[in-house]
């Protein structure tokens, strides 16, 4: 697909040099040539690879004023990541999203374990414990405007290591949706913003542990388009 963007490119720009000359040519390969290399992606390693063939869970932990609002939060996020790893990390097995859920809700003050007890009772080699501190899909106070915003915090706890009570690595991943200012009600709905916000954080979490491709340019990025 990258090539055949690029043959894309370069018949474009034979083309319009057939109609164009001088300047205005010049400025149009600058332009177009600006535009193409804020189209490229750029391949990134996972920051932490711990995960590949080990069983894993992924535990998510959101304040109770946030579940209030959005009380199937929890689920979606699991789900979400549970999925992503188990297709893009390596050798691993991952628990079902329901599994941990359930688990969850059998054990009201699972929140006070120790790390490694949490590992121990749903018996996997790593957890991926994620602490959502924030999650909203309007500015504060403005209600008419879309502005959301997911950040959160991801420990790993591996069982069986020479310290299971603390995390063995910590990383802070932060998601917003839309990347347009101004957005209103008017513009587009609720569910639109909540799906695209989710996506976001789920997207930008699992890239913690598996090899992907980022834009080169994060805020100017424009993909090509398909053909």
């Amino acid at each position: 697909m990258k090539h055949r963007s690029t043959v894309i490119f370069i018949v474009t720009l034979i083309g319009c040099a057939a109609a164009l000359t001088g300047c205005a040519f010049t400025n149009l390969i600058g332009g177009m040539s600006q535009n193409y290399e804020y189209s490229k992606l750029i391949e990134v390693l996972p920051k932490y690879d711990g995960l590949e063939n080990h069983t894993v869970a992924v535990v998510v932990a959101v304040d109770m004023s946030v579940l209030y609002e959005y009380p199937t939060l929890v689920a979606k996020i699991s789900d979400g990541i549970a999925r992503r790893i188990a297709r893009d990390v390596p050798g691993s097995r991952v628990l079902p999203s329901g599994t941990v859920v359930a688990w969850q809700y059998r054990t009201p003050q699972w929140e006070a374990l120790p790390y490694g007890d949490i590992a121990s009772q749903l018996n996997v080699d790593r957890v991926v414990y994620i602490d959502l501190y924030e999650y909203r899909l309007n500015p504060p106070g403005n209600s008419w405007e879309w502005e959301g915003s997911a950040a959160a915090n991801i420990g790993i706890v591996e069982r069986g290591g020479l310290v299971t009570d603390v995390f063995a690595e910590e990383f802070h991943v932060l998601a917003t949706f839309p990347n347009e200012k101004y957005i209103t009600r008017e513009n587009a709905d609720r569910a639109t913003i909540e799906f695209g916000l989710l996506s976001e954080l789920i997207k930008r979490t699992a890239w913690l542990f598996h090899t992907h491709e980022e834009p080169k340019y994060p805020d100017k990025y424009k993909p090509q388009p398909e053909s």
